[in-house]
């Protein structure tokens, strides 16, 4: 078996062949240094070494224009999205990913002079169950995934399943065979994400990443909805919910105050935080008024977006929670246009809470 290489080496790889690592992981290589090189450690020795040996990556750092975010809690959520609930099926039976028992590692992003550097190591675990047609006999498994890195191609991930004792082979054969690919589809969907969804806003802007920023801002008005007046339409309701490390005060003052707004959603804003004052955000794509606010508690506010039918309105209550170290954000909105479900999640999660996340990481750093 070829030695994988370790994290220094591919540090060297990096300051050769591209941009120098982040200065954490410079002070970390030098830390290393000083001690006895481990044993070998078999297949995973890359994350037992990471987790054992060296301090845990910041959540972002910039050095210079050098930017660093830890996506790793980001990433088990996805991770679990994708993978958790996968079903095959043929004439023996029918096979589901059921839970998700394990997932050890870590994911990051680096941005330098408008490139991405991903990184990436995991160590997944899922169950599964399935149910043979003929006599509706039940059998249970795993599915173990020892090593998902950037260093190797999704479709030559190592995909291990196992199952039971007794009968039900069929079943194991259909999961090592239908389900494998299953799997590493869903691998593939989540790494497209961790390079789409979460990098969004990472690349400070130049001439090249202009015409691309400017596409994700008109995204919420595109394909404005042509509906008459006193026209009632189909409406549907969202919650969400999200952690912030931030007191309440700190996020809540995120939400009414004109210039933080306009720091994490990279845009002038028009802002006049109280009963029945209007707000304006992303060039005008956003439009509302504030019905009721109480301080570092709650935000009540009638929210439209310009693709919406004119005079719409969905109404939109913003809860924060105190937890020990962190804030958690309650969102419930209402009376969201059907054709319009996907935008509004993709405004809040993308534009709101990711961008508002990465404001607070950088205030953080800044002192």
């Amino acid at each position: 078996m070829v030695a994988r290489p370790t994290a220094d080496s591919r540090f060297r790889s990096a300051a050769q062949h591209g941009p120098r690592p982040p200065l954490a992981a410079h002070f970390q290589h030098r830390s290393q240094s000083s001690q006895p090189s481990p044993a070998p450690e078999g297949r995973c020795s890359g994350l037992s070494r990471r987790r054992r040996g060296s301090p845990s990556r910041p959540r972002a750092l910039r050095v210079g224009q050098w930017t660093e975010r830890d996506a790793t809690s980001w990433s088990k959520r996805k991770l679990r999205e994708s993978l958790v609930g996968i079903v095959v099926e043929n004439e023996t039976g029918r096979c589901q990913i059921s839970d998700l028992k394990q997932v050890e590692g870590e994911a990051s992003c680096s941005s330098r002079k408008g490139k991405l550097i991903f990184f990436y190591e995991w160590n997944i675990k899922l169950g599964w169950k399935g149910i043979i047609k003929e006599s509706g006999a039940k059998h249970k498994g795993l599915i173990e995934i020892p090593n998902l890195s950037e260093e190797n191609e999704v479709d030559d991930t190592e995909v291990n399943v196992s199952k039971k004792k007794g009968d039900g082979d069929g079943l194991k054969d259909l999961m090592k065979t239908a389900g494998t690919a299953k799997v590493r589809e869903a691998l593939g969907d989540y790494l497209k994400a961790l390079k789409t969804e979460f990098t969004m806003g990472m690349i400070l802007p130049t001439k090249a990443t202009a015409t691309q920023e400017l596409t994700i801002k008109r995204k919420l008005s595109e394909n404005t909805l042509q509906v008459p007046l006193g026209v009632r339409i189909p409406t549907v309701a969202l919650h969400m919910m999200e952690l912030f490390d931030a007191g309440v005060e700190r996020l809540y003052s995120i939400f009414t105050v004109k210039e933080l707004v306009q720091k994490f959603s990279k845009s002038p804003a028009i802002l006049e935080a109280e009963k029945g004052g209007k707000f304006q955000m992303f060039d005008g794509n956003v439009t509302g008024e504030y019905i009721e606010l109480l301080t570092n508690e709650k935000i009540v506010m009638k929210w439209r977006c310009r693709s919406w039918p004119e005079e719409h309105y969905a109404t939109v209550v913003l809860n924060f929670v105190p937890t020990p170290g962190q804030t958690e954000l309650q969102l419930d909105c209402k009376g969201v246009p059907v054709c319009k479900e996907e935008n509004m999640k993709f405004c809040w999660q993308k534009q709101h809470f990711e961008e508002i996340k990465s404001l607070l990481q950088l205030t953080t750093l800044n002192g």
